[in-house]
């Protein structure tokens, strides 16, 4: 995701900072009637059928003309004006759901409801996992490449079970497809299906402190009392909100995580550990946080200090200010990214 960020003031002379998300991911979606594409939406939303803003689910098709749905946690354009703005040759990608043979050509195709198939086949006496996902395999593929595609893309997905089957390899073939500024896009909307998505997103958030911690600095050495804390504050809040929202550990999805996969939510959170997972992240409260964090509490006490002596005062203010947002950020990313680690055992009983 590539952003442009600004400091905002209002007239009581609040300051906040402001970041908007210019790059948008147009993903195409198609299938026949009941192959369960709505329930692919969903879970590659993080949603369940039936939740608020989820895909509607059914065997009678819904509509022939495409329908958006846009992440619960990026709400872009207007659903009325979007396909005004938003042709097919404006998609990223088209991804063909279908839940019986393959029939259609394009870029990938999933065979959807595995699960469904997985539990017929459990049945034979002489069941094989293995042997059946690879005879499933190789039974699409044949029927593409009877259609004349050369080299199909088959994934055979559960969208009730995405951290089952290939749902993990879909997201790594986009990932590896699409131009590297979309890439965190991909990376953030989708739900922590496996340890490695974790591992991405910290790896994606880390390589952007730098330039949170420079815009800091920057603000810091403006010659304006209050300035510099207010903005340091304000621009942590949003931060960190994109934490706890994209590792999925804010109080909505430990509580939708809980329903879908029968763990309790009290459980899901006694292994979280930061302060800031699971409640309502308030300038307040990491304002809070922040003075737990000795080292941290210690430079933000000096580059108040600093900021009084002339000239030479704000530049080592603005440097201050800097390491107290590299230090910051980097102590809360690690400790919620160790939290979505530990609520992703436990959801599966691996802890």
């Amino acid at each position: 995701i590539s952003s442009k960020s600004c400091i905002t003031s209002d007239s009581q002379n609040n300051y906040s900072y402001k970041e908007t998300c210019d790059i948008s991911l147009h993903i195409a979606i198609t299938g026949e009637s009941g192959s369960g594409k709505s329930t692919f939406v969903n879970a590659v939303r993080g949603l369940r059928n039936g939740d608020e803003g989820a895909a509607p689910t059914g065997a009678v098709e819904r509509s022939k003309e495409p329908i958006p749905y846009f992440h619960p946690d990026y709400p872009n354009y207007p659903a009325h004006k979007y396909l005004e703005l938003v042709k097919f040759d404006r998609f990223d990608f088209f991804i063909i759901v279908s839940d019986t043979g393959c029939r259609e050509n394009d870029c990938y195709f999933v065979r959807s409801k595995i699960d469904n198939f997985m539990r017929d086949e459990r049945r034979n006496e002489d069941f094989s996992a293995e042997r059946s996902l690879r005879e499933m395999r190789e039974n699409c593929v044949q029927g593409l490449r009877d259609q004349g595609i050369v080299s199909p893309q088959v994934f055979l997905v559960s969208s009730f079970e995405p951290n089952l089957y290939d749902f993990s390899l879909l997201q790594q073939t986009l990932d590896r497809d699409l131009p590297k500024n979309k890439r965190d896009t991909l990376l953030f909307i989708m739900p922590n299906i496996n340890p490695e998505i974790i591992i991405k997103k910290k790896k994606a958030f880390q390589s952007r402190i730098k330039y949170w911690a420079g815009l800091s600095g920057t603000v810091a050495a403006v010659p304006v009392p209050g300035l510099s804390v207010a903005v340091d504050i304000g621009l942590m809040v949003r931060v960190v909100k994109g934490y706890v929202t994209d590792f999925s550990i804010d109080k909505s999805s430990l509580e939708k995580l809980a329903e879908r996969t029968n763990v309790q939510h009290a459980d899901l959170c006694a292994v979280v550990r930061s302060p800031l997972a699971g409640v309502e992240i308030t300038p307040e409260l990491l304002t809070r946080v922040l003075t737990q964090l000795a080292c941290v509490a210690a430079f933000m006490t000096a580059e108040e200090s600093f900021r009084w002596i002339p000239v030479v005062g704000l530049v080592a203010s603005a440097g201050l200010s800097f390491v107290v947002i590299y230090k910051a950020l980097n102590s809360f990313l690690n400790t919620l990214a160790d939290d979505a680690q530990r609520v992703f055992e436990k959801a599966l009983g691996l802890n």
